[in-house]
């Protein structure tokens, strides 16, 4: 594999430390969603954005980009009960109760005469099976194949290696699958849910030495999906993180994710914590919500409303 230029460019990006990613959902399938937020958000000034691993979703992506020489796109792919790869379905001890439909960001959740969840707009946050007190939801694994997808992913500018399991094994194998096998940018996705600050480090070090003549870069994980209250407190773990993992010593760049806002960013410089970026998801997906759901939806009303996140990531 021989030199790629997207790689530079992507590297600038992140070099002027102002990196805005916005995350439509490893496991959001709901294409037209995916195209608004693209087109949207593109036009308010995001550069990055994180999509599901899907042919599919890299031509809706790349078609909604306002400017496509200046954006990159991201796709996220994961190990084995990897959170953001979950989904939720609804059995028969279903009572119509309601309460899962009314807490679901994404509006998944349609009432008949029992709850039923549209399968592709499901991103597994698992909200509902939090509120459901009848057992009436139950969540499943959708495991992407590496080596079956990747012929379909090879044109992202970076894929996200998420790895939230404790099988070392399993993720230094897929880890060097794609480190041989994508010439591209490669991000390594982690929070401390699993493993001990020193075992992270030790997972890290060695991956970054199988990568050692790649382009990689990290993404600190606080709370995942977990970013609908605009609050510091929500963005904190994302923060300390990071913090972590820059005092360490490891020498990447590094953007927050989990549970950010529209705080995440001046947190970040408030704690001295030198991060290249902020990822957004669940936070940038709800403010603009209520348009998304139209078909005839006010565009300059909800462009005004993302352009407002975007500056709020631009404290100097």
């Amino acid at each position: 594999m021989g030199f790629n230029y997207r790689n530079d460019e992507l590297r600038k990006y992140l070099e002027e430390k102002k990196c805005f990613k916005l995350i439509c959902g490893a496991n959001n399938e709901n294409y037209v969603e995916i195209k608004k937020l693209v087109k949207l958000y593109s036009k308010a000034g995001v550069k990055f954005f994180d999509i599901n691993a899907s042919k599919k979703a890299l031509i809706v992506a790349r078609n909604a980009l306002s400017n496509k020489n200046d954006c990159f796109i991201c796709v996220s792919i994961g190990t084995k009960n990897d959170p953001h790869l979950a989904k939720c379905k609804i059995n028969s001890n279903c009572i119509s109760c309601k309460k899962c439909a009314e807490i679901c960001p994404q509006k998944a959740i349609k009432i008949n005469s029992k709850a039923e969840i549209v399968e592709k707009n499901c991103i597994g946050c698992k909200k509902c099976l939090s509120v459901c007190k009848n057992n009436a939801i139950e969540s499943y694994q959708k495991e992407l194949q590496i080596d079956k997808i990747l012929c379909d992913i090879k044109s992202a500018d970076c894929i996200e290696f998420h790895i939230i399991t404790n099988d070392k094994k399993e993720i230094f194998e897929k880890w060097e699958y794609l480190v041989k096998n994508y010439d591209g940018f490669l991000s390594i996705a982690l929070n401390r849910t699993i493993f001990s600050d020193k075992e992270m480090f030790e997972i890290l070090s060695k991956m970054l030495d199988i990568a050692k003549d790649k382009d990689v870069m990290l993404q600190a994980d606080g709370l995942s999906m977990s970013g609908g209250i605009d609050d510091y407190n929500s963005t904190l773990q994302a923060v300390a993180t990071a913090d972590i993992i820059i005092k360490s010593g490891i020498k990447v760049p590094v953007i927050i994710s989990g549970g950010t806002n529209s705080k995440s960013f001046e947190l970040a410089k408030l704690c001295k914590v030198d991060i290249f970026g902020v990822a957004i998801g669940s936070f940038a997906r709800k403010i603009v919500r209520d348009y998304l759901d139209l078909d005839d939806y006010d565009f300059n009303k909800a462009l005004k409303i993302a352009k407002n996140l975007v500056k709020s990531q631009e404290v100097s």
